[in-house]
């Protein structure tokens, strides 16, 4: 083609700073005159000019709904409706970074759309079973329709994949999810990581380090009732979220235990770069704290699945726990002090790997194999 490319990016939701939406500046950053498109945009002044490059993001009907700031994920049963209603006719290239419907967009035969996935949706397949009965969602008569409406929604996840003509994966465990949920073929692409805002710090403090979104699934608790039984050993647990509250008052009492809440990245930087060792409880799709941890040569003590095993290196950069228990989690820490690993140093320089320019080369050589067999 002769003429330029018109392009869309479409995203799930702009709600706060997080690891998807990082991966979504950088997309913006490779397609700066691309028009944005959310189901909601609430972001604030500084996080819109650090996300979206002060681009005013075009949102769905949800926008409008009551209380959509606070309560969006309430409204999941318009998710499909909300996401299809958005007109991108008249665009040639269509990028989605979905972990939801970002990718249910509808979509036309001279338009090629790229989905970056972030995982298919969690709460209707890997972790329906860790989200749906914990919720407010569990108490009848409100249980009955969302698991009824959730299997309907199941059907629609898989139905609109097809409207995707290359799936990008952010790590090999979701290329794995994306083929067992929606029978199609991705390439992974790891997701874009600026680890040098994590300088290297070799002297490190006497303390471990937890830093995630404070939800169900990260599973912080674990880590709170390790240290609980290890009243001799600090743990500075960063992150806020709907689990703050109660994992805070599950810390209650336990003075080696310090939650910190949200903090700013330069301060982020310095507890974990000081920290002895980042404690992962989690399964994680990817996990971008673990690599941001081993740029500034912090070494992770992580639950021995999901993307921890493409990130880390075991007996080097990693001692792993195999079950997500309390005593696992010790265990791995009594493991590792007694364990010689890769120096601060270079623990740094295996994840300076996992760096922007890489992702930047890589996303564009599908997006460009894309177009090319298309158009």
């Amino acid at each position: 083609m002769n003429r330029k490319l018109k392009v869309a990016i479409v995203h799930d939701w702009f709600t706060v700073d997080g690891g998807a939406e990082k991966v979504c500046r950088e997309i913006i950053n490779l397609y700066p005159e691309a028009d944005v498109f959310s189901l909601i945009d609430f972001l604030s002044d500084s996080d819109r000019i650090t996300i979206l490059k002060g681009k005013k993001s075009t949102t769905s009907i949800i926008q409008k709904f009551p209380f959509a700031k606070k309560y969006y994920r309430y409204y999941l049963p318009w998710f499909p409706y909300a996401i299809e209603q958005i007109n991108l006719t008249n665009y040639d290239l269509i990028i989605s970074s979905s972990y939801a419907v970002a990718k249910g967009v509808l979509t036309h035969s001279n338009q090629v759309h790229v989905c970056y996935c972030h995982s298919p949706m969690r709460y209707l397949w890997d972790l329906y079973f860790s989200y749906i009965p914990k919720s407010k969602w569990s108490n009848f008569p409100i249980a009955y329709f969302m698991r009824h409406y959730i299997s309907k929604l199941r059907q629609w996840d898989v139905i609109s994949s097809n409207r995707v003509d290359a799936f990008i994966a952010n790590s090999n465990n979701i290329a794995k999810r994306i083929k067992k949920v929606y029978r199609r073929e991705s390439t992974v692409v790891y997701p874009p990581l600026f680890t040098d805002k994590f300088p290297l710090v070799n002297l490190k403090e006497d303390y471990y380090v937890s830093a995630s979104r404070l939800v169900p699934y990260k599973k912080v608790e674990l880590a709170i009732l390790a240290f609980k039984k290890l009243p001799n050993k600090r743990l500075k647990i960063i992150g806020d979220g709907p689990e703050y509250l109660k994992l805070r008052q599950l810390a209650k009492g336990s003075p080696n235990i310090e939650m910190l809440g949200f903090l700013e990245e330069a301060d982020f930087a310095s507890v974990i770069g000081k920290a002895k060792a980042f404690i992962n409880s989690s399964f994680e799709d990817f996990g971008i704290a673990p690599v941001e941890a081993q740029a500034c040569g912090t070494p992770i003590i992580g639950y021995a699945k999901g993307g921890v095993l493409e990130t880390t290196i075991e007996n080097n950069t990693a001692i792993y726990f195999h079950e997500q228990t309390p005593e696992a989690i010790i265990e791995a820490i009594e493991k590792f002090e007694k364990a010689t690993l890769w120096t601060a140093q270079e623990i740094h320089k295996y994840a300076s790997s996992f760096n922007n320019k890489r992702f930047a080369k890589e996303f564009t050589k599908v997006v460009e194999q894309c177009l090319s067999s298309h158009f």
